[in-house]
């Protein structure tokens, strides 16, 4: 028991009964138990060796949901005010399974196998002839190659970024009114931005950016036809639209530096552009990193703007992964190979984040 006066209160065991012991493991076990012979009842069901006809997994749904819940009200029974404690990290950790682990499971099965939805056969387990179509797919391996394009042009969105967020970061006039101006922009979804600039202002033969075009000496404007020039409208499309994403948060960062920061600088004389490589730049860092990370996530899932405007073409020259996998599903209603394509490129993007996390901390932490 706590002294008097301390606020520190150390929650301890309570005495627990066997029977109430009993009872937490019986609800524990005998929820799993369910749930492990309603997933065996329907999994023999799809197989047809039992002569039983479920519409949906949805009975092995409320099974798993069913457990969820005796295994939360069991830490109870079992520990009594230290279950509780677990009562706020359990639900959560129960989540993830549910709506992460789970589906990834289901979704490791479909992709060792072979099925159409065009096919009245239904799914069959094909082990690694998916492998071996990826493996010779020349589209998926041009696709991946373009988000490298894709990827690396974040260097220079961040370079245009970042200037930008320097002049609002300044005293200019209508400071306020370039930096609403500025955002606008980020408030358009892609799917507008690709019918408004790709279908509209780029349409080769009434479009007014065409019509400039010949004015000035461009005989037959085609912005989508070159393989270069139309992964390049693509990557200037998707980079108007999230610039000011990058903007908003290095102006952020620009804010919080203290002025006396500054002001210590342009006395030592560190002013102007060595000013901005010797103090700006270093202590802005933290929020660069940030922001970059954040944009290769949004750019590594880059797929309206190309579905609206070229569909991946030409040839496949603009296709990202993701417009390809989503191609791979709409058009061709390949889903086995379609989902095996989505998880090797989610273990390539959680690769490449974990390398690139360890370079910026190796880079900013160097160790001797």
């Amino acid at each position: 028991m706590a002294e008097e006066g301390d606020r520190l209160y150390v929650v301890t065991a309570d005495e627990i009964s066997d029977r109430r012991r009993a009872l937490g493991k019986l609800l524990i076990w005998g929820s799993f138990g369910l749930l492990v012979a309603m997933f065996a009842v329907q999994w023999l069901a799809q197989a047809g060796t039992l002569p039983i006809d479920f519409a949906s997994w949805r009975p092995t749904l409320y099974a798993a949901l069913f457990w969820a819940v005796c295994l939360n009200v069991a830490q109870v029974v079992l520990y009594g005010e230290r279950g509780k404690r677990t009562l706020f990290v359990l639900p959560a950790a129960l989540f993830v399974i549910f709506v992460v682990v789970f589906p990834l499971i289901f979704a490791l099965s479909i992709a060792f196998s072979d099925w159409n939805l065009a096919s009245i056969d239904g799914r069959k387990f094909n082990g690694f002839d998916n492998v071996v179509q990826m493996w010779n797919d020349p589209f998926y391996w041009n696709s991946l190659k373009n988000m490298v394009y894709y990827t690396a042009a974040i260097l220079v969105e961040y370079a245009v970024a970042f200037g930008l967020a320097l002049i609002l970061a300044s005293e200019i006039r209508a400071r306020k009114f370039f930096r609403v101006a500025f955002l606008l922009p980020l408030m358009l979804s892609p799917v507008a931005v690709s019918w408004m600039i790709g279908k509209s202002m780029l349409e080769g033969r009434f479009g007014p950016i065409a019509r400039l075009a010949r004015t000035l000496g461009w005989d037959r404007p085609a912005f989508f036809s070159e393989p270069e020039i139309a992964r390049a409208m693509i990557m200037i499309m998707d980079a108007w639209t999230f610039i000011p994403f990058m903007m908003i948060m290095l102006l952020a960062g620009l804010q919080a530096i203290p002025r006396e920061v500054q002001e210590a600088a342009r006395v030592d004389g560190a002013s102007g552009w060595f000013g901005f490589w010797q103090v700006t730049f270093p202590l802005m860092l933290p929020v660069s990193i940030t922001a970059i990370l954040i944009r290769i996530i949004f750019k590594l899932k880059l797929a309206d703007i190309i579905i609206t405007v070229t569909s991946g073409g030409p040839g496949g020259a603009t296709d990202s992964v993701t417009s390809f996998i989503y191609r791979e599903y709409r058009d061709r209603s390949n889903v086995g190979y379609g989902t095996l394509l989505a998880i090797v490129y989610l273990v390539l993007i959680v690769l490449a984040i974990t390398l690139f996390m360890k370079l910026v901390d190796r880079w900013m932490n160097p160790r001797y």
